[in-house]
């Protein structure tokens, strides 16, 4: 039977949504004040894409947003999707050098910012990649860097020279008549591009992932389904918005089921713990660290999680001892795991409100509907047994359009026959039940032997004093690879590096000893909090003095 897809562009899907509950509160801050019925919320997003079309955004314009989660984000998405414009998003974490790659790369006409994040001052890294900008007229930027840019777009007080205020857009909106407007909105197709997200690049260079209206919104409706949400639901989003996180897990699974949320600007424990009692919310999603920092929180036990019962826990393996306290502590009976990568919009598989708690903490559930899956051999391309490990690949509405302007990224991504070739490695069970057992890349070959990083981080995670813990492989000139665990570990606990080895050893095969232990405070991260297993290695062939073995390896 054939899945039935929604046929349907991300604007017009809003403006039904607002038809439907116009009075209903569909987006909601607890720091600061923006409050919006579906119906307002709507409203706004058509004035600021009416604004985008009087400087000069038109169908299939590049606009980059460079923000956290504040309310210009999402109003910026729907008011790109409602004008046929492409939003690329960038990473909040980005610095002069990525921003130029990104900007110049994706072709972006346009670039709506924040002041800064972090130790990242977007004000000053626009103007050292743009010396122009500041005595330019606003919305006339000419750098021959960057030859499509034109406009910068700032959200915020005290705009800085050469700058179009956010909020002025709204102001510009009326010089662009109904007809005109219309004849945009009525030209949009649901297989256009809507979305360019740029993967976190852990390997070359990042790519721009092209999104359409249909796998966004379809993926995001799946997700939802998963969850059960409905109108009555409330989604506290604390993942970046930059990333298909926090965009369709999201913020699309919220549009496709009427259920309002609430952002969080940028991740704090005590920010979502307290927008998760003070809002009654029903769900969360995050990433293991994130549920982690609630948890060991000083503060966890005086709040009142009754209200909660779903969300997702994904971006990185979730240790099953996480899960059980998310389950036992926040009340989040129904949380799932979606598994997937940007390529695919994200999602491919999911554990769903109706699995066992024993599959939702053991295995990241079945395919999507309408999306096909299978588990093959990465040197021959079979298709492998039940219980197998193998590479992970799918097919279907989800996949993406290709990779902005690199056509043979592309065609390494997808074949011939449209499969999305993952570079995970993974097991279906005969169920249909998927678990992912690494990277193909992260996968550890000891002296002839496969070990799986997974199966050793979820062994030692059971362990009272650790925290977290990722084991990596490091270069050996004896067996090729050797096992390193890198631990952190719980305030005022301590564990040392021959405990660690002999723990291992009484409970797993020899040749899964590691070989080395560190014991660390934080682990390097992408923004949208995927740990870069890569920049650790790196780290330990330095620390270990391991060039010469690494050399060997790499001979």
């Amino acid at each position: 039977m054939m899945h039935e897809l929604m046929n349907i562009t991300v604007g017009d899907l809003l403006q039904e949504m607002a038809d439907r509950y116009p009075d209903d509160v569909m987006i909601n801050y607890t720091d600061r004040n923006y409050r919006r019925t579906w119906k307002e919320f709507n409203e706004e997003a058509e004035r600021i894409a009416r604004g985008l079309m009087a400087i000069g955004i038109g169908k299939g314009d590049h606009v980059a947003i460079w923000a956290t989660n504040v309310p210009a984000w999402v109003l910026t998405l729907f008011a790109t999707a409602k004008i046929g414009a492409v939003l690329v998003t960038v990473n909040t974490a980005y610095k002069v050098f990525e921003l130029e790659y990104l900007l110049r790369q994706s072709d972006s006409k346009a670039i709506v910012l924040i002041d800064g994040f972090k130790d990242a001052n977007y004000i000053k890294i626009i103007n050292e990649l743009c010396p122009s900008l500041a005595t330019s007229q606003p919305g006339n930027l000419s750098d021959p860097k960057l030859p499509f840019l034109k406009s910068v777009i700032y959200y915020g007080e005290n705009t800085p020279d050469g700058m179009i205020q956010f909020d002025d857009l709204k102001v510009f909106a009326d010089k662009v008549s109904d007809e005109e407007y219309n004849k945009v909105a009525d030209s949009l197709d649901p297989n256009e591009v809507v979305n360019m997200q740029y993967t976190s690049g852990t390997t070359g260079f990042p790519k721009g992932v092209m999104l359409t209206h249909s796998n966004i919104i379809n993926n995001g409706k799946t997700i939802g389904d998963g969850m059960a949400f409905t109108h009555d639901d409330k989604l506290c989003i604390c993942v970046p918005f930059f990333h298909c996180f926090g965009m369709v897990l999201a913020l699309m699974a919220c549009l496709t089921h009427g259920t309002p949320f609430v952002p969080i600007d940028a991740y704090s424990p005590i920010k979502v713990m307290r927008a998760l009692e003070g809002e009654g919310c029903t769900a969360v999603h995050g990433v293991p660290t994130m549920f982690i920092a609630m948890l060991e929180h000083p503060e966890f036990s005086s709040f009142d999680f009754s209200k909660m019962r779903t969300g997702i826990m994904a971006g990185s393996p979730c240790p099953i001892k996480v899960m059980q306290e998310v389950v036992d502590k926040m009340n989040m009976r129904d949380i799932v795991i979606v598994y997937g990568q940007t390529e695919a919009s994200p999602g491919c598989t999911m554990t769903t409100t109706s699995d066992s708690l024993e599959r939702r903490v053991a295995t990241v559930g079945r395919s999507f509907p309408g999306v096909e899956t299978k588990i093959v051999d990465p040197e021959t391309g079979e298709t492998l047994p039940y219980d197998t490990p193998g590479e992970f690949c799918a097919r279907g509405y989800n996949i993406m359009k290709g990779y902005y302007n690199m056509p043979e990224a592309t065609a390494q991504a997808i074949d011939a026959d449209g499969w999305l070739h993952t570079g995970d490695l993974a097991t279906m069970d005969q169920d249909g039940y998927f678990k992912i057992t690494g990277r193909i890349k992260d996968m550890i070959i000891r002296g002839g032997e496969n070990i799986y990083p997974k199966e050793i981080e979820e062994f030692l995670y059971t362990h009272p004093a650790v925290k977290d813990v990722q084991v990596i492989g490091v270069p050996s000139k004896v067996y090729g690879e050797e096992i390193m665990a890198c631990i952190i570990l719980k305030e005022g606990e301590s564990w040392t590096e021959d405990e660690v080895k002999a723990h291992v050893r009484a409970h797993m095969a020899k040749h899964k000893v590691p070989s080395y232990v560190a014991f660390m405070d934080a682990f390097p991260m992408t923004a949208s909090g995927k740990i870069q297993k890569f920049k650790m290695r790196e780290w330990a062939v330095e620390h270990l003095n391991l060039q010469d073995a690494a050399s060997i390896e790499t001979a």
